[in-house]
C-alpha cells in the first residue's frame, strides 16, 4: 500500500486537542483484499502509559484495544510489541504506512496505518505527558494496597 491510497487518511475529531485522533485505515484480509476500518485513538493523560483504540467497521461490530503508547510509537520505525499486538512499518522506503497486527486466541487481524498523523498526535502526547514521567502521578501506595488484597471468594 503506498502513502497515496486515497482509503488511508486522517483527521482529527477534536479541533487542537490532542486527546483524539481518528484515522481512516484499512485492515488487510489478502494481497489483493482490504476492508475501510475507522480507528478512534484516545488518550488520557491520568493513564499515559497506553492509548485506546476503537475499531470501527461500517455497518459492523466495533473492538475495542489498549496498546502501549511506547510501542505505537517505536512500531513507526522498527520493530515493536510482543504477542498480541506487534506493529512495524511497512516494506516501502517512504515508510509512509505501518502495520499493526492484533491476535486473540485463534484470530488476527493486520492493519495498515498512515505514519505522518500517527507520529505528529503520537508527538503531542508526549508533550503533555513526556515519555519517562508516566508514573510519576501513580500513587504507589494505593495501588500496592489494591495488588495486595485478597481477592473475594465466592461460595455458594
Amino acid at each position: 500500500m503506498s502513502g497515496e491510497r486515497s482509503g488511508v487518511q486522517a483527521r482529527r475529531s477534536t479541533v487542537g486537542s490532542p486527546l483524539h485522533l481518528t484515522l481512516n485505515i484499512e485492515r488487510v484480509l489478502t494481497l489483493a483484499s482490504r476492508q475501510d476500518v475507522r480507528a478512534e485513538f484516545r488518550f488520557a493523560p491520568d493513564a499515559p502509559w497506553a492509548v485506546s483504540v476503537q475499531f470501527v467497521v461500517e455497518g459492523g461490530p466495533s473492538v475495542h484495544w489498549r496498546i502501549g503508547r511506547d510501542l505505537l510509537q517505536q512500531g513507526l520505525y522498527s520493530m515493536s510489541g510482543l504477542g498480541s499486538i506487534q506493529m512495524w512499518p511497512s516494506g516501502s522506503e517512504e515508510r509512509t504506512t505501518a502495520r499493526l497486527q492484533l491476535t486473540s486466541g485463534n484470530m488476527a487481524a493486520l492493519f495498515e496505518l498512515p505514519v505522518p498523523p500517527l507520529a505528529e498526535w503520537l508527538e503531542c502526547t508526549y508533550q503533555l505527558v513526556p515519555a519517562g514521567v508516566e508514573l510519576a502521578e501513580l500513587d504507589w501506595d494505593t495501588a500496592a494496597t489494591a495488588l495486595l488484597r485478597a481477592p473475594e471468594t465466592r461460595t455458594d
